[in-house]
């Protein structure tokens, strides 16, 4: 929001050197904070929803304070030359930043590391986004510490007319629809938000066929567990997550293995690393790993059904022909389901696995 005010200040100064960047930025942004209401409610995921009204109720707070700084200014002393500044144009601001700054090295601090300070490069933020980029942003500082030099340098031969795409990050599609206005296909950063939730799990492991699970009244040596996962005690994190390169939040992975698992011995003998880590094959035997991965492809049925639309659904209304903003908000939640089938997908075949070593191991 700082580089925000300096945007809205450069906006208004009579003959700022900026003024050609400042006239090429769009005049509005796709970004769900301008979504309508309907539009809102129609991206149907509520980690979401929680961030774009956060940052609503943000920007009307910081209007009412800017007003308030506002008011009884002499002409002289107004940092935006007497013009008004309101929600809509904070609004503006803070995404005109968010779609295009680029956080680079600031001031060297005591420790020999660097702050990070966003920053505007016109000409640079031309470039789009792909996870296989063809460019990287390099930044160099002359001997003087005075000047920093930002540059675009090819990371291999590109051809005439082909675009100049950089890495914006490894962004799930909260962060890219949030911030740049648009969803990846299949990005495989995104990830669905779960809570972690004892009656919730003990639901989903007797949907898939487990019998008496103990979720919701964990044994003393659990409890040890679940603490040292910071899923218990003083200020737990109870939000996990499904997708994204782990398939599987190791801290999830990790509570469910030791809470479908009978022997504290056989826990025990086991680091916390080893039973977050999805690539351990079954360190508490096969039954364990079955019990633990049919528990969580039962919890992305009940997240599916969370979704008042089917992906068919979906698909009808694109074909229809929708407003940007709707649409954008159904490739949003379309995205999330289709995650989620894969992530069941992927379990399903790992059970499948397991099941057939179980099978072989006992004939």
């Amino acid at each position: 929001m700082k580089l925000g005010l300096k945007l809205l200040q450069e906006r208004a100064r009579v003959g700022s050197f900026w003024w050609p960047y400042i006239s090429n930025l769009p005049e509005t942004y796709s970004i769900p904070i301008f979504f309508p209401g309907e539009d809102i409610r129609n991206l149907q995921y509520a980690p979401l929803l929680h961030q774009v009204n956060k940052r609503c109720r943000f920007l009307l707070d910081f209007d009412h304070e800017v007003r308030h700084a506002l008011e009884n200014l002499k002409p002289d002393d107004h940092p935006f030359g007497g013009q008004n500044v309101d929600a809509s144009s904070l609004g503006w601001a803070m995404s005109a930043v968010s779609s295009r700054a680029f956080r680079l090295h600031g001031k060297k601090l005591l420790d020999g590391t660097h702050n990070n300070v966003p920053m505007m490069l016109p000409l640079i933020d031309m470039c789009n986004h792909s996870f296989n980029p063809n460019c990287q942003i390099v930044q160099e500082q002359d001997a003087g510490n005075l000047k920093i030099l930002v540059k675009v340098v090819a990371e291999t031969v590109i051809k005439h007319n082909d675009p100049l795409v950089l890495n914006y990050g490894c962004l799930n599609n909260d962060l890219f629809l949030l911030d740049y206005g648009f969803v990846i296909a299949s990005n495989p950063y995104d990830c669905i938000e779960l809570k972690y939730d004892g009656a919730l799990l003990d639901a989903a492991s007797m949907a898939a066929g487990i019998s008496s699970p103990n979720f919701s009244a964990p044994a003393p040596w659990q409890k040890e567990i679940l603490s040292q996962l910071n899923l218990e005690g003083e200020a737990p994190i109870l939000k996990v997550s499904l997708g994204g390169p782990e398939l599987v939040e190791g801290r999830l992975l990790a509570a469910l293995r030791a809470l479908l698992a009978s022997d504290m011995e056989t826990v025990h003998k086991h680091d916390l690393n080893t039973l977050k880590s999805l690539s351990a094959e079954a360190p508490l035997g096969i039954a364990n790993e079955v019990a633990a991965f049919r528990t969580i492809i039962a919890l992305c049925v009940i997240a599916l059904g969370h979704f008042p639309t089917k992906i068919m659904d979906d698909e009808s209304l694109l074909k229809q022909g929708v407003s940007g903003s709707t649409e954008l908000a159904i490739q949003f939640r379309m995205q999330k389901k289709s995650l989620i089938i894969d992530v069941m997908r992927d379990l399903t075949r790992r059970v499948k696995s397991l099941s057939s070593k179980g099978a072989t191991a006992q004939g």
